[in-house]
């Protein structure tokens, strides 16, 4: 089918556009199922029975907010009333009882936080202001340091209120002194560093490569690429000054929130003294903004799972070409996204302003349905990043790599942001490959994301599958994390295998890596269903059509065998079953997945794995008749391919 030569028209585009922030909610709930947050939480989040159902109505139907909260007051469910925060900070020095209870609350939210956290000195845990003086406000300051040391941990001051000094913001008429401070702990072994992961995307020439070179190695760009060529893997990348490949780059943070760089003016740190040195490190993905490249980008949003996406705008420019693609993608996906608009020193007022009103209008339509906030001081800055858990807010920043104004901002916020992601180290280990290496005196590599579960070195594992469906037995000879050897990895962690007995040729992207289980080999499978969403086609869109689609790593062609209707349309959503064209592929329901063929787009999350032809969708009525159907079909397809069918 060719769709390139029909343009898409207007309404047509606006329905996609309308579906999409409605789907992005359906998958986040979806995912929520796919890696709950703890084994306690994903069964209260998402009961599955009818019994469970029931129970969970019964609890809300009994449940009083004002009861709760006349019991509270009361403290009659704790023979010890509570100690409220004002009491622990003002304590004298010689209350150990207090600082030690100071200190178990600080490391409470230390848990919380994966090691660093945002503590509001001034302000109780119910929101309600302490009324510090200047003076309380400064014994406060210090009780939470003698408390932080307790826990090795250091603190940074990030603001205050009605304290007075370079880092007071704006005074509040109460004239009460408050402040954040950052506490983030010193890590005891390199696995145990904080790390965040930031997909870099935008269109071709909007600086961002310079950018990330900029904020890596401390100096500033001349204008003309200086800062971004120790970015670039290939020769023709530097030549042409044009990314390629999935750039990887990495900024750390030591405990005191200080950018960790070279004492050497010029000179780019290792990624081994950088990780060596930092409490947390953010990892850049550095994708490619030309057309040409949008496979690779795409496989690269999907397969580095980004806890953030960072969208480049050139001033100059506006968003343009690509830029809308990624943004699309991005909130497909539902990754928090940030926008930088680059070259402020270069561009005209007025063209700066066109370009700030169209950001603003894409950002607020139906699809994407954000509040934009822009970032022009450190007191925004500061409160932006603490809230930016909600996935409604988008922060702009206006900065240029040539006269560096804004990147401090820019910086501090990094610093501050918190840490976004949906992993269970609970659950059976799963590793996605995303890139495999052959390295001297080691054997093959496999580089990537581990999606759930712990894995330490010297433990039996197998990965696959090859085009067979066929899982190859073998063991990790050793871990490491931003090129540091480290005795284990856990889940939301990217990290490095070395694999004994397998060859290079033998590994490929797409391909997993399992714990190594007793009995059945994984069950791979040809055919899938899925719940999709259509964003663009311009006609309509039947069994046997082809696309190229993307789950997590897995980059291969599909075919759609069957729809639940005659034909779907852009805005529709249906479901439909995909059948890989090539070879099977390792899948669990909950997978995101996008395909994309010339102008078409569309994503959907995996509903079940297999597919029974005698059984077509059409047919079935809602979730409760089809769910046995559809664990006959996963039983059968997954038998047949997994004996290489």
């Amino acid at each position: 089918m060719n769709n390139k030569s029909v343009k898409q028209l207007p309404h047509e585009k606006r329905k996609g556009e309308a579906a999409l922030s409605d789907f992005a909610e359906y998958v986040e709930q979806q995912q929520a199922l796919r890696f709950p947050l703890s084994r306690g939480s994903a069964t209260s989040a998402a009961p599955h029975s009818a019994t469970a159902k029931t129970a969970q109505a019964d609890v809300d139907h009994e449940h009083h907010d004002e009861l709760d909260d006349i019991l509270d007051s009361l403290d009659l469910s704790d023979p010890s009333p509570r100690v409220r925060l004002r009491e622990l900070l003002l304590s004298p020095e010689s209350d150990g009882k207090a600082l030690q209870t100071l200190s178990d609350s600080v490391q409470k939210r230390l848990l919380e936080g994966h090691g660093e956290t945002v503590f509001d000195v001034g302000v109780e845990d119910n929101g309600d202001s302490m009324k510090l003086t200047h003076d309380e406000w400064d014994m406060a300051y210090k009780r939470v340091i003698d408390a932080a040391k307790k826990l090795r941990a250091d603190c940074r001051l990030l603001l205050t209120k009605n304290v007075g000094g370079d880092l007071d913001g704006a005074p509040t008429k109460d004239k009460d002194c408050s402040g954040k401070v950052m506490i983030r702990q010193a890590p005891s072994t390199v696995e145990e560093v904080i790390e965040t992961r930031i997909a870099v995307v935008g269109n071709v020439d909007a600086g961002k490569s310079s950018m990330l070179g900029v904020l890596v190695k401390g100096d500033l760009d001349d204008g003309r690429g200086k800062a971004r060529v120790n970015l670039f893997r290939h020769k023709h990348e530097i030549e042409t000054g044009r990314t390629s490949s999935v750039g990887m780059e990495i900024m750390g943070f030591d405990t005191k929130g200080e950018v960790v760089v070279s004492d050497t003016p010029g000179r780019k740190l290792s990624w081994e003294e950088i990780g060596k040195r930092s409490a947390k490190v953010i990892t850049f993905s550095d994708l490619a903004g030309h057309e040409r490249y949008l496979r690779t980008t795409v496989f690269g949003l999907l397969s580095s799972s980004p806890n953030y996406c960072l969208l480049m705008v050139a001033a100059n420019n506006g968003l343009i070409g690509m830029s809308k693609e990624h943004l699309g993608i991005a909130l497909a996906l539902n990754v928090p996204v940030m926008v930088v608009i680059t070259k402020i020193d270069i561009c005209p007022p007025q063209i700066l302003e066109q370009t700030i009103n169209q950001i603003i209008r894409i950002l607020k339509s139906p699809g994407a349905r954000k509040i934009p906030i822009f970032i022009k001081n450190r007191e925004e800055c500061i409160n932006t990043a603490t809230q930016f858990v909600s996935q409604r807010i988008c922060p702009i920043f206006q900065v240029s790599n040539v006269t560096g104004e804004n990147l401090d901002l820019v910086r501090s916020f990094l610093n501050i942001l918190p840490h976004h992601g949906r992993y269970d180290a609970e659950a059976p280990f799963e590793f996605h490959v995303n890139d495999t290496f052959s390295v001297p005196h080691v054997g093959t590599v496999v580089s990537g994301i581990v999606k759930s579960g712990v894995i330490h070195a010297g433990d039996d594992v197998q990965i696959g599958p090859d085009s067979l469906g066929r899982f190859t037995q073998t063991s990790i000879r050793s871990i490491e994390r931003k090129r540091i050897g480290v005795p284990m990895a856990s889940a939301g962690q990217s990290a490095s295998f070395a694999l004994r007995r397998v060859r290079r040729k033998d590994v490929r992207k797409g391909m997993v890596v399992l714990a190594k289980l007793d009995g059945a080999p994984p069950k791979v499978y040809r055919e899938f269903v899925a719940e999709v969403l259509i964003l663009s086609h311009a006609t309509t869109i039947k069994t046997k059509y082809q696309a190229m689609l993307h789950v997590g790593p897995v980059s291969q062609t599909c075919a759609i065998i069957d729809v639940d209707r005659p034909f779907i349309r852009t805005g529709d959503r249906a479901t439909v079953a995909f059948r890989f064209v090539q070879r099977p592929e390792y899948l669990a329901p909950g997978d995101r997945l996008l395909f994309r063929e010339g102008r078409t787009k569309g994503l959907g999350i995996v509903k079940s794995v297999g597919y029974d032809p005698s059984k077509p969708l059409m047919f079935k009525q809602g979730d409760e008749d089809t769910a046995p159907q559809q664990t006959a079909a996963e039983e059968n397809n997954g038998v047949e391919v997994t004996a290489g069918a």
